[in-house]
Formats: C-alpha cells, sequence, structure tokens
C-alpha cells in the first residue's frame, strides 16, 4: 500500500514503540510459547541499519505468525492511529521479493520474547532495490547513501559482493532491469 500523500511517517524511534506494542498484543493473543518472527524489508530496514534516511510511510514485512498477528497489527494500528496496513506483506507480491530473503536476513531485537525481528542489509538490500528499480520511490537514492555509508566506514560493498547478492537472491545478474545494472555498474 502506497502512503505517498500520508501525513504520517515512522521514524526509527516510533517504528520500535510500535513493534514492542505489537509483541506486548501478540503475546496477549497467543502467550509466549507461538513466537513470531518479521523479517522488515525496504524503507524500515534503510532507516533501522543506516543514518541517512529518517523516515518511512509504511513498513513491509515478511510475516512469520500464527493469524493472531493480524488481530495484533490492527489493534496496534488503532490504538495509535496508524495508517490502515501500517504494517503489511503486500512487498511479496512484488518483483523484488525473493524466499530466499530469510536466509540472508540480520537479527535486530526481540520484543517480549516472542517478536523477533530481523532486516536485511548490506549487499542484499542493495540487490533488492537494485531489483525494484524505481526512481519515482527511493530506490535508487536509498542504493546510494548504503555505498557511501559503507565507503565512510572503510567497509566498502564491492560490485562482485553486489553481484553475487542478485544471484543469491534472484538466480541471475540478468534478472536486474537493465537501467539498474548501468545505474550500479556506472
Amino acid at each position: 500500500m502506497s502512503y505517498e500523500h500520508s501525513e504520517f511517517y515512522f521514524t526509527k524511534e516510533n517504528l520500535d514503540l510500535y513493534l514492542k506494542e505489537l509483541a506486548k498484543e501478540y503475546r496477549k493473543l497467543v502467550g509466549k510459547s507461538m513466537p513470531a518472527e518479521l523479517i522488515l524489508i525496504g524503507g524500515a530496514s534503510v532507516m533501522l541499519n543506516y543514518g541517512f534516511r529518517d523516515m518511512t510511510a509504511d513498513i513491509d514485512a515478511m510475516i512469520e505468525a500464527t493469524s493472531a498477528m493480524k488481530d495484533a497489527i490492527n489493534k496496534v494500528g488503532d490504538l495509535y492511529q496508524l495508517p490502515k496496513d501500517w504494517l503489511n506483506a503486500e512487498f511479496q507480491y512484488t518483483d523484488s521479493y525473493s524466499p530466499k530473503l530469510i536466509q540472508y536476513s540480520v537479527y535486530y531485537r526481540t520484543f517480549s520474547n516472542v517478536l523477533t525481528i530481523r532486516t536485511v542489509s548490506e549487499e542484499y538490500l542493495v540487490a533488492m532495490k537494485l531489483r525494484s528499480g524505481r526512481r519515482y520511490k527511493s530506490d535508487l537514492s536509498d542504493v546510494l547513501g548504503i555505498l557511501k555509508e559503507h565507503q565512510k566506514k572503510g567497509e566498502p560493498i564491492t560490485i562482485e559482493r553486489i553481484q553475487k547478492a542478485v544471484c543469491d537472491l534472484y538466480g541471475s545478474w540478468d534478472s536486474l532491469p537493465k537501467s539498474s545494472q548501468s545505474f550500479i555498474e556506472n
């Protein structure tokens, strides 16, 4: 879902609050014996892993949980007057989705001993953003920001690492749009 005209944005600070509340609600519904996992994708992943992005309009995630998670998401959304589908799995219907993202995600935090949050980072996030390659969104500027931050830390992400990540997630370098290939090669 797109919130381009929305007045509401998630920041690192308020996102942690909402995820904490989500974990509490989910735990109330299922107890602590039914853990859940969210893998945050896209803008949320960029925001949590890097300092150049301050906000995102919605939270795209891969959701591994019982059906009670949807109720918990709705309850937290209603409680805080968040946009409908503030946390959603619609990303799974886009070109940048790959079921292999699970194995390349990294641990972020656990809330209420029941909800584990993971993110996508480094070359795998670059690969996803290149696969999407939307010029009207923040995809390509996110790629530049990620590369710049790693360069500043003295840990540059090489084209070889990006190519490997693309192949790991999508099978081949040719799976990227030609415009994304040219963008990153230049």
